[in-house]
């Protein structure tokens, strides 16, 4: 309620009368006069002298107009800032996300999403699973693309499954075959794609019991396709980074396929700002090339 009683205060200066400051604000005179009678005996101070003529400011009133002026002034910028966040003219959405997904998926949602909200701004932070989780978890970011199933403290939204394909290079010897066999893993070496906590491909390797030689580990989706082009060694990749690639690589089907589950993870749904809510919407709606 104090906002109510600095802005009874400072129209009244500026008025010069309880009463003109009571019509512009919507009170009654006696309301304004209360007010400012409360703040008075808060502060221990006198700020008006009264007279037949009206009021004027005590020299104390006139040490504490300009920064109750400015209280008042800055209120009202922030009751605008609120409105503008309700009807989606101002506000920021920061999601944490991985490469394919930064790539291929949400520079196209974001296209969409400002033709009917334009003056929402994105922020995006590029990170691993293990990241992209304490991200989230300690409000960093609104919310984050994570390989499904995520940490228990967080509520989830799956989006789709994303396959995982082994990449050859074109000389490779099954490079025609249909199917690429799980055994074949063992015969080249390996460039694997990981950081941090163990992720989907080394789950592969223990669910088929296979120990390939690893000669390279990186997160780096793009490192690995040119040291595959280039005849290092095989990879195996999700099919979402392996879009309008321009290395020299075939990609293939396990003869067992394997994928991962790509959704949204946040601390809490209903926390979210309207903005990151209805960008959500998009996301289970969206348009991609």
């Amino acid at each position: 309620m104090n906002i109510h009683k600095y802005m009874a205060f400072v129209k009244s200066a500026e008025y010069g009368s309880f009463t003109k400051a009571a019509d512009a604000l919507n009170y009654t005179q006696s309301g304004i006069s209360r007010m400012i009678n409360d703040l008075e005996s808060e502060w221990g101070v006198s700020l008006f002298e009264r007279g037949r003529t009206g009021i004027s400011l005590t020299s104390d009133g006139l040490k504490l107009f300009p920064q109750l002026k400015r209280i008042c002034n800055e209120h009202e910028i922030l009751l605008r800032q609120v409105e503008d966040l309700q009807e989606m003219n101002s506000g920021i959405i920061r999601i944490g996300t991985f490469s394919s997904v930064a790539t291929h998926w949400l520079p196209n949602m974001i296209k969409f999403f400002k033709l009917d909200y334009p003056n929402i701004e994105f922020e995006l932070l590029l990170g691993d699973y293990t990241e992209i989780e304490s991200w989230i978890i300690e409000g960093r970011v609104d919310f984050g693309f994570l390989r499904l199933p995520a940490n228990a403290e967080m509520e989830t939204l799956h989006l789709e499954q994303d396959r995982l394909l082994v990449v050859l290079p074109r000389d490779h010897p099954l490079a025609d075959g249909d199917m690429f066999p799980i055994s074949a893993l063992l015969k080249s070496p390996f460039m694997l794609l990981e950081k941090g906590a163990k992720a989907e491909i080394s789950e592969i390797f223990e669910k088929h019991q296979i120990s390939p030689t690893i000669s390279f580990t990186t997160w780096d989706d793009y490192a690995i396709m040119s040291m595959v082009e280039n005849g290092l060694g095989i990879s195996i990749l999700p099919e979402l980074i392996l879009h309008r690639v321009p290395y020299k690589i075939i990609a293939k089907e396990l003869e067992v396929p394997a994928f991962r589950n790509i959704g949204i993870a946040m601390r809490e749904q209903k926390a979210l700002s309207l903005a990151a809510k209805s960008f959500l919407e998009y996301l289970s709606y969206r348009k991609r090339e």
